[in-house]
């Protein structure tokens, strides 16, 4: 049987809880981003357990026109593999063609390449700059 998850598109999320994901999964916290960084979003998505803590969050940002950009999707580690991030990708790919956009693109580590794929995007080369 195929979960149901009600993944929510720009519902209201604490300063704290982006944070606090981020931290359960190794990431840093980067409190000083939020609120901050959802200005700068075209939307986000979030996924509350029966407690109404977040467990899942992921966001694009970019010109909105034709393209758009996905990042920092983040299951709670207690949530992981039930299908909560392929769901919660898919919700923003929705979203994002419900906007008009056509293209959506994404970098990831290596090892997340085959949950990417099989979320439907093509590997293709890029690049990334850093700042030293």
């Amino acid at each position: 049987m195929r979960n149901v998850y009600h993944i929510l598109i720009n519902p209201k999320i604490l300063n704290h809880e982006v944070p606090n994901l981020r931290q359960s999964v190794g990431w840093e916290r980067r409190d000083n981003d939020y609120p901050a960084l959802f200005k700068h979003c075209l939307f986000w998505a979030g996924l509350r357990d029966k407690n109404g803590s977040l467990i899942a969050f992921g966001y694009i940002v970019g010109p909105g026109i034709e393209h758009g950009y996905m990042e920092d999707i983040i299951v709670h580690p207690n949530y992981q593999g039930e299908g909560i991030g392929r769901a919660l990708v898919q919700k923003l790919l929705n979203e994002s063609q419900k906007r008009g956009m056509s293209i959506v693109t994404v970098t990831f580590e290596e090892k997340n390449m085959s949950f990417y794929m099989s979320c439907g995007f093509n590997p293709c080369h890029g690049g990334v700059w850093r700042k030293k």
